[in-house]
């Protein structure tokens, strides 16, 4: 029984693992006034028919700390990377020059640095929630266990355990938060 114990605490520690790395991922689009070319991952340009990412069909270089280039291998493609960009709404308005496209950062205001804040939050809030269910999956598995005849104090000290972690994923996820509001908020 202590094997099947095992395994559902790393599995329950490894779903939360996940949850950290997708909430890192997240928190690099949120933009901090820096150009980053992290922001236009995520964003398909139609290619030939097929959604292809931008950096599949063009070259994503940051010229200097506020602009982003973008030089498409094919110059046909200047348009549908121009279009997705401006679907993707990340808040940049793509300028087209003919050869490549540049995205200037625009410096952020007070209020839009609060937004961002708000932004990085919620997804914080979100991997607090996918954390939370984990630990609630987690247990649950524990108490099918007890009552296939766990001991009761297996079953407690597994629940324990699994806690534990969700109590060192929860304040991971404080910590990445407080460090992007205090990125967002330094001008």
């Amino acid at each position: 029984m202590t094997e099947e114990l095992n395994l559902i605490i790393d599995d329950v520690e490894s779903g939360m693992k996940k949850a950290i790395v997708h909430l890192e991922v997240e928190l690099t689009k949120v933009r901090a006034g820096k150009a980053n070319p992290a922001m236009l991952e995520g964003i398909m340009v139609d290619y030939y028919g097929a959604p292809t990412p931008i950096q599949q069909v063009a070259n994503v270089s940051v010229l200097d700390a506020r602009t982003i280039s973008i030089q498409p291998w094919e110059k046909k493609m200047l348009a549908a990377i121009e279009k997705a960009i401006m679907q993707a709404n990340i808040g940049i308005t793509p300028q087209n020059d003919g050869n490549q496209i540049r995205l200037f950062m625009p410096p952020l205001t007070e209020e839009r640095r609060k937004e961002m804040v708000k932004k990085a939050a919620a997804e914080g809030e979100q991997t607090k929630v996918a954390i939370r269910n984990i630990r609630r999956d987690g247990i649950e598995q524990v108490k099918k266990l007890q009552k296939d005849g766990l001991s009761e104090d297996a079953s407690k000290d597994a629940e324990k355990a699994i806690q534990e972690i969700t109590d060192k994923y929860i304040s991971l996820v404080e910590k990445h938060l407080s460090v992007k509001e205090k990125e967002i908020m330094t001008v």
